[in-house]
């Protein structure tokens, strides 16, 4: 009988985590350090050892699951394309004078972030196209002709175009376009209209510049992975997880890579719905703490709570609009995450005023925290959860990396205790209550600042780190209830094994409900059902494989913003409007607190999502737990939980130990990928879904 193998790669700051799915449903992992120099690298070799391992052959691997975090880190650490940017004559600034929001209302010596286009290689073209898609000025080619040669002797490597109402008619865009492909032939072009069809200038610019920015990085990404498996006469398909939660193939990534900015994140939240939805929990958080950042997100009814907008590049990258200014917006469809750069690798100091701070610096997995003994003398969470006992002295993921304590000692000792006045005990502890606080933001973020109450959900943590801190951050949000899934340390991975294809589509229809032009809507609606079918068509999908669904964004007349709600488009009359009017005003009221006394509403934006399920196993079933290889040599250890509680002898289990016995902290549950605490206090226990459940004390 013919094997066959997909494999899952999520790509983080300090570790590459694989989860394989063989036919008969069987799924083992890997946790192997993220290769900086080449990402692709560590996936590769990775898949390589396993197959070797399982002694089977290159031919049997179907399908390469992908999230990365490639996108992400170029903007973080500003290393994306060089860029040019053409836009409508007057237009030039948007970029610059962006919203005229500030995400701290009283702190003086916050500056916006410099634009990602310098202002020398941001040109205008004189054409002018009005709100109904009519011509006011018709395009001057010639008004670029400069424009054209500088960007050809400045080094340019990316474009972006962004006409002003081009999401109403992009006949000007496309003839900028063409003369680029015609002039500047092999530079990438982003233009806004294909990008992002939708109203509202400085968003469609943003988007598409940023599109533009990272768009070179991600093509040589996926090219060198590709490459990189072929050469290992590997030629299976690749697809890569979007911001939204499902799968495009590499080729469109590589033309849309503004689409999978969040692509990791949410891996980890499409796995945690259907672990949820297995278990009977239709309300929870999701905490994900791994290497460099941790994120939180929020699954509500049984339905993965989403978002329209986002920013990124900042210190907490959120989809709220209560904070904003300090990133680059991106106007996608996106899970809602919430995200700060506190993760196990985040590097803690003392700052000038004396004060302990945890990241958002980290120290990745070159050099990695002061521990793996790689060069690196500065304290991180890591190294501070080394220092109280939560972690192994000795080696981390199943013995395959070795961690030396007196290192995470010395580095506390050195840059923490002589600066702050503390000992080691007590700043090791600062350190993890610091990056607690930090989480306890970014959960806050994505819960109460939506109007949900923390206290009403069940809270589910994976990631390397996530479950050494999830009860803590539980304790703080008053949660009652924690879950650990099964393989939490590789758990966004096995999360992209689940994920449909899927593709998002747009159009701005700005209309009142009460006096809608219903062909105009419908025919919208129309062109999107088409779009959606071609693209799909073009991920080699059959029609009777994609699912659609409508969605439209309202608002209140006179507000800027809007809420997406979902949109029976089966007939389109005057009743499937008031419908969705209600529906508007019933998110609007869970979202803010009350009711806008107003009932003029206006229709802005149809959307259309096509998504198309992949075949997946019913009965996956984890291999052995490699933890169960290294068995803890002490079944007790001390561990160090706060000054009023100090040093206490903490019990060392399995998972599977709980299925004899519950237990009641402090505990300790070693697993091959990561480790759970239990503080004094709390009970863990394992369902019948081999979930860990951890019933917070006070």
């Amino acid at each position: 009988m013919t094997r066959h193998l997909q494999v899952a790669a999520d790509i983080g700051g300090t570790f590459t985590d694989l989860v394989f799915r063989w036919s008969d449903g069987t799924l083992d992992k890997r946790k192997v350090p993220t290769t900086p120099a080449h990402f692709a690298q560590a996936i590769v070799d990775a898949v390589a050892q396993e197959l070797d391992r399982c002694g089977a052959g290159r031919h049997e691997v179907t399908e390469i699951l992908h999230a990365t975090t490639v996108a992400t880190n170029a903007i973080l650490e500003r290393r994306g394309a060089k860029l040019a940017l053409i836009t409508t004559e007057g237009f030039r600034d948007v970029l610059e004078l962006r919203r005229i929001r500030i995400p701290f209302s009283y702190d003086l010596s916050w500056k916006k972030p410099e634009p990602m286009v310098a202002r020398e290689f941001r040109f205008e073209a004189r054409e002018r196209i009005g709100a109904d898609g009519s011509v006011l000025t018709p395009l001057d080619e010639g008004s670029l002709e400069e424009a054209l040669t500088e960007v050809a002797d400045g080094g340019v490597e990316s474009i972006a175009v962004c006409c002003l109402h081009a999401y109403s008619n992009p006949a000007h865009e496309q003839a900028i376009g063409a003369m680029l492909a015609h002039r500047l032939p092999g530079l990438p072009v982003s233009l806004s209209h294909e990008v992002l069809p939708e109203i509202r200038e400085f968003e469609r610019t943003s988007t598409t510049v940023v599109n533009a920015y990272v768009m070179p990085l991600v093509q040589r990404y996926l090219q060198d992975l590709r490459a990189r498996f072929s050469a290992l006469d590997i030629h299976s398909p690749i697809l890569v997880m979007q911001s939204a939660g499902g799968l495009i193939s590499a080729r469109t990534a590589g033309e849309r890579p503004v689409t999978i900015i969040e692509s990791g994140p949410a891996a980890g939240v499409v796995a945690s719905a259907r672990v949820a939805a297995a278990s009977g929990y239709s309300n929870v958080i999701t905490f994900d703490m791994g290497g460099t950042t941790s994120k939180a997100s929020i699954i509500e009814n049984g339905q993965i709570l989403r978002a329209s907008e986002y920013e990124v590049g900042s210190e907490i990258s959120v989809s709220s609009r209560l904070v904003r200014g300090s990133g680059y917006l991106l106007r996608m469809p996106v899970i809602d995450i919430s995200e700060v750069g506190v993760g196990g690798g985040s590097i803690a100091r003392i700052d000038a005023a004396g004060a302990l701070r945890v990241g958002p610096r980290s120290a990745g997995s070159v050099p990695g925290p002061a521990c793996y003994g790689q060069g690196n003398d500065q304290p991180t969470v890591t190294d501070a959860n080394l220092v109280l006992g939560f972690l192994a002295p000795g080696s981390l993921a199943g013995g395959e990396l070795v961690v030396d304590p007196d290192l995470a000692r010395r580095a506390i000792q050195t840059h923490l205790c002589k600066a702050g006045g503390m000992d080691v005990d007590r700043a090791a502890w600062g350190v993890h209550r610091v990056a607690n606080s930090t989480m306890v933001r970014a959960v806050k973020t994505v819960s109460v600042e939506r109007g949900r109450d923390p206290r009403d959900f069940v809270m589910m943590a994976f990631g390397g780190s996530g479950p050494l801190h999830a009860a803590g951050v539980a304790q703080d949000l008053g949660i009652h209830k924690v879950l650990i899934p099964p393989s939490p340390g590789v758990f966004s991975a096995f999360g992209l094994l689940n994920a449909p294809i899927e593709q998002h589509a747009a159009r701005s229809i700005l209309c009142s409900t009460r006096a809608a032009d219903l062909p105009k809507i419908s025919a919208a609606l129309a062109e999107l059902r088409q779009d959606m079918r071609e693209r799909m068509g073009a991920e080699g999908l059959d029609p009777g494989q994609i699912t659609l669904s409508a969605w439209a964004d309202l608002r209140y007349r006179g507000q800027s913003a809007e809420i997406t709600v979902p949109f029976d488009d089966a007939v389109l009359d005057e009743s499937a409007l008031a419908r969705l009017e209600r529906a508007f005003e019933a998110e609007y009221a869970k979202t803010f607190g009350h009711q806008g006394s107003g009932k003029d509403f206006e229709f802005v934006t149809a959307r259309m999502i096509g998504t198309a399920p992949r075949s997946s196993s019913t009965a996956d079933r984890w291999a052995a737990d490699r933890s169960a290889r290294h068995a803890p040599a002490a079944e007790e250890r001390r561990a160090y939980f706060g000054p009023e509680q100090g040093w206490l002898t903490a019990q060392v289990r399995r998972r599977p130990d709980l299925l004899r016995d519950a237990c009641i902290g402090p505990a300790l549950i070693v697993e091959y990928d990561t480790t759970v605490v239990v503080p004094p206090g709390c009970r863990a226990s394992l369902d019948e879904h081999d979930n860990i459940v951890i019933d917070i004390g006070r």
